[in-house]
């Protein structure tokens, strides 16, 4: 094991968080003491990024340092699609597993479950699992909050599930089942009412994506979710600890994302609803893990990395009032767009290195992607892997621990619609894209638009004026260089 990487690392990735949402990053209306107790320890990052401005690709991205583009199926996945990393796809996992760490995945998942080869059975044992992708251990929903199937996933198995009651899951646009409560059948037993979509099965009186029949054992309790993650958190990092192993631990919240149902401790925690309660559950999860670690005496062994798969939305298919409670709280910060969006409150995104030994603490302005995170491990462990593995992660491991100022010289994202954007130093150019330059039912800019569109971030971080037409070189130079990487096999060197 590489005398340069920690003795344990962690990756704790919120879901739905903007850069502007925590207290470190300028919140004033939301308190984030135990996130802000990394930055404290470590380095906080103002131009990092994931790959996509919505979940699915960018989860995709962070485990096999690939951007979305290089897999067709990388988009925002149903809860019963077959998994989107093949069996002979390498991973940060596989990486660290087989230097001797032990792995675990805990919390969402969304990218896919099974092999394939036939619908998932989900009363049987799942044959293709994050087991499959290089972890030892996981305990996982299958997709998100908001979609079914509601229950949890340990190993290959459902938790809890009762063979006399078997599950059944449909993304079918008509319900198959006549025996289930559905939002159009059954309003009077909505406890959380749609604002879009969400409009299918009744679970725990919450509309979902999606029809589920069956499980009734096995179904989570919403205000619990944030808990269970985290005790299964702690369960594994003592596990390890009893057992003398190093760990890599993928530990993925569910907060902010939507249905937002905070444990009853947390409601009013903050004056913007149950979006900023969450947010205060999100940071007390993380506190309570990083008092375990110190508990266990590991927590000055551990590396720490905090972020966000993509940018922030307030209504995105619930009537909770985020929207209307928002105040003066501006969950992209001083960001244009937010979620789904090309622009940079979709992508870029709160990150944060609290690792033992660091030297160089504060503030970090290097250019960072999350695709980055698997090649700067492996180069850091020693590991070699495959040539056609990790096709665009860049090895920026001295940045993440603040001994490079610069990291990457450029790096590409997509938005809800694979329109392309390049960072290139304080260059941001737009490739021009056809769509809506709004979300009307989210009320977010995309920054789509036909003509090329280059802001300097320097000057003009909210991306007020573009500047395209008065450098039509740097224009032309940086579409030629998205055209280049969507040809090529890959971009690491």
């Amino acid at each position: 094991m590489s005398q340069k990487v920690p003795r344990n690392v962690v990756i704790v990735y919120a879901d739905d968080l903007g850069f502007g949402d925590l207290s470190c990053y300028g919140s004033h209306q939301i308190s984030t003491p135990y996130i802000d107790r990394l930055c404290e320890n470590g380095l906080k990052f103002t131009n990092a990024y994931s790959t996509c401005a919505v979940c699915t690709p960018s989860r995709y991205s962070i485990l096999t340092g690939c951007y979305p583009f290089r897999n067709k199926e990388a988009h925002i996945l149903p809860g019963d699609a077959s998994c989107i990393i093949g069996p002979k796809t390498d991973t940060i996992a596989k990486a660290f597993k087989r230097v001797g760490y032990h792995t675990g995945a805990i919390g969402k998942w969304h990218l896919g479950l099974s092999d394939g080869s036939s619908p998932i059975d989900w009363n049987k044992e799942i044959n293709y699992t994050p087991l499959d992708c290089g972890f030892d251990e996981s305990f996982i929903f299958p997709a998100t909050a908001d979609r079914v199937p509601c229950v949890y996933l340990e190993g290959r198995s459902v938790v809890n599930l009762d063979p006399d009651d078997p599950i059944e899951v449909s993304y079918a646009k008509e319900c198959p089942f006549e025996d289930i409560s559905t939002c159009h059948k059954n309003p009077e037993l909505l406890k959380m009412h749609s604002s879009k979509g969400h409009d299918m099965s009744i679970i725990n009186g919450i509309g979902r994506i999606g029809y589920m029949r069956g499980g009734e054992k096995a179904v989570w309790k919403d205000e619990e979710l944030g808990e269970t993650f985290l005790n299964r958190a702690c369960k594994f990092v003592n596990d390890c600890h009893e057992n003398d192993q190093p760990f890599f631990l993928y530990y993925a919240l569910h907060q902010p994302h939507v249905p937002r149902v905070p444990a009853p401790r947390f409601l009013g925690a903050t004056k913007l609803g149950v979006r900023g309660d969450v947010i205060v559950e999100m940071d007390w999860c993380v506190g309570e893990f990083m008092k375990e670690l110190e508990r266990l005496g590991i927590l000055d062994e551990t590396m720490i990395i905090f972020s966000s798969d993509n940018g922030p939305v307030l209504d995105d298919g619930y009537r909770d009032r985020a929207y209307e409670l928002t105040g003066t709280h501006r969950p992209s910060g001083p960001l244009r767009g937010g979620k789904y969006s090309k622009f940079d409150g979709g992508t870029r995104i709160p990150f944060i290195v609290s690792c033992p030994g660091i030297v160089h603490k504060g503030v970090s302005q290097a250019l960072v992607s999350q695709v980055d995170l698997f090649t700067s491990f492996a180069s850091a462990l020693g590991y070699e892997f495959a040539e056609d593995a990790a096709a665009d992660s860049q090895d920026v491991y001295e940045a993440l621990i603040g001994e490079d100022p610069v990291g990457r010289k450029e790096l590409m994202v997509e938005d809800v619609g694979c329109g392309k954007m390049l960072r290139r130093g304080n260059w941001a150019y737009l490739s021009p894209s056809e769509g809506s330059p709004f979300m009307a039912d989210v009320s977010i800019e995309t920054g789509v638009s036909k003509d090329p569109q280059l802001y300097n971030m320097e000057y003009d971080i909210g991306q007020q004026q573009n500047i395209a037409y008065a450098y039509p070189k740097v224009v032309c130079e940086m579409e030629a260089r998205i055209q280049e990487i969507m040809k090529s096999e890959r971009t690491r060197t």
